[in-house]
């Protein structure tokens, strides 16, 4: 198999495969779902036989270990690794494992991109598979470190996507950034998936992998089930 896919029909109906080694920013508004659409895109990529790796700065890792199994994901038969950014920061022991590694904070990003690398180690090395790398959130990272350093960081992990043949999925918050701040990261994304509200509800389309923007669909995540409409 080559190429990726989203798992959200329509929009992998119009994208087609996605390329190897494409690097994707998700942009939104705070409380628009972008926590389970990331989950799902996770979800979908474990269904198809990938590795994923996320990093999460928000959330300790055992929170994902436990959608997933509500969501009928087999743990102890998939390739998934989560950099718990969360957990030491809030003062708690808890242990590394095999799928959780922890970095000391958001701020860390040299500890986070060691952890990084011993899960593509893993993964894309030893055991050759397709890997999508996640990072939820960069905004959570940028809080705690300048531009500049944080493009650096991840100018290194979007060229070892891109090396590596992966997919790599980065969610930013809308609204926290100046534009400036978008357009410099947007330089290492070879495409958007872009959110808006709508009315009570949010709409999503992707952006910069097709020739034309795809429309926009409103949409309703419950669990790994996402259901859209055309966006009013």
């Amino acid at each position: 198999m080559t190429g990726y896919s989203l798992g959200i029909k329509e929009l992998d109906e119009i994208l087609g495969s996605i390329r190897e080694g494409t690097n994707i920013m998700i942009i939104g508004p705070p409380m628009s779902s972008k926590d389970e659409l990331l989950n799902l895109i996770v979800y979908n990529g474990l269904m198809n036989g990938n590795s994923s790796i996320i990093v999460s700065t928000r959330e300790p890792g055992e929170r994902f270990f436990e959608w997933f199994d509500r969501n009928g994901i087999n743990l102890t038969e998939s390739n998934i690794g989560v950099v718990d950014c969360v957990t030491k920061t809030l003062g708690m022991g808890a242990p590394e494992t095999e799928r959780i590694k922890r970095a000391s904070s958001p701020v860390d990003l040299t500890g986070i991109g060691v952890k990084i690398s011993q899960f593509f180690e893993d993964f894309v090395m030893k055991k050759r598979m397709q890997n999508r790398l996640c990072i939820n959130s960069l905004s959570t990272i940028l809080m705690y470190s300048n531009l500049q350093t944080v493009f650096k960081f991840l100018h290194v992990f979007t060229g070892r996507v891109k090396a590596a043949n992966g997919l790599g999925i980065y969610v930013v918050e809308e609204g926290m950034h100046d534009q400036q701040t978008i357009t410099t990261l947007q330089q290492l994304f070879d495409g958007m998936i872009e959110i808006r509200a709508s009315g009570e509800h949010h709409c999503i389309r992707v952006v910069g992998l097709t020739p034309k923007p795809t429309p926009w669909f409103e949409y309703e995540i419950d669990g790994s089930h996402l259901q859209l409409r055309d966006c009013k």
